[in-house]
């Protein structure tokens, strides 16, 4: 089983269709595909995944091997012209913080009335065809993921999976208790949150391991 990654909604996509250049490849890459850089305080490189820090951006592509290049061959110094420190645990940041801005995410579009919650509730988005990801609790059991996944992949196009959170995460984020199953109904929300999605995705699984072996 490997995680379907839908597409961004068009309108947020347009907002966010700025180009840069990757400073380990040198290829020009939208910014949706890439982490931003600024010099922190003593020059050390510091992560700006919500692209809100001052400073000049140094852009890398969104994936683990990618920052630990611009590392480990100091291309950070290079393209900021001055010497800066970049940490060879720089890759591990990343993950962290975009794991915590996928996480928050969630929060913020259960207040939005992006995210419905229950095996009830979930499989009527999926199969009234609004569900853009269905997420589910790591530590969740197999029997009732199989029954949204077997509906999930009659809708065209079928929702991303994701699988990163234990029910316990999942509640302290959307407010409830055992949390197992959401789905993230489709619109501009699940946009921006899948643009962040596709970026973690370039440093850790979106699912557990044993979830490959199911059918």
């Amino acid at each position: 089983m490997h995680p379907v990654l839908p597409m961004s909604d068009p309108a947020t996509h347009a907002a966010a269709s700025r180009q840069r250049r990757d400073i380990v490849s040198g290829v020009v890459m939208e910014e949706d595909q890439l982490i931003r850089f600024v010099a922190g305080p003593a020059g050390l490189v510091t992560p700006d995944v919500a692209r809100k820090l001052p400073g000049r951006g140094l852009w890398v592509a969104a994936d683990r091997l990618s920052v630990e290049t611009a590392c480990k061959k100091g291309l950070f110094s290079r393209a900021a012209k001055t010497k800066l420190s970049a940490p060879l645990t720089l890759a591990d940041q990343v993950s962290e913080l975009l794991t915590k801005r996928v996480l928050d995410g969630l929060g913020l579009a259960k207040r939005a009335g992006d995210l419905t919650s229950g095996f009830a509730k979930v499989l009527s988005a999926i199969n009234s065809g609004r569900a853009a990801w269905l997420v589910e609790a790591s530590d969740g059991q197999p029997d009732g993921r199989r029954k949204l996944l077997s509906a999930a992949r009659k809708q065209t196009p079928p929702p991303g999976l994701f699988g990163l959170f234990t029910s316990d995460e999942l509640g302290l984020a959307l407010g409830g208790e055992n949390v197992i199953h959401t789905a993230f109904l489709a619109g501009r929300g699940s946009g921006a949150w899948t643009q962040d999605v596709r970026r973690l995705s370039g440093f850790r699984p979106l699912l557990p391991e044993g979830w490959r072996e199911e059918p």
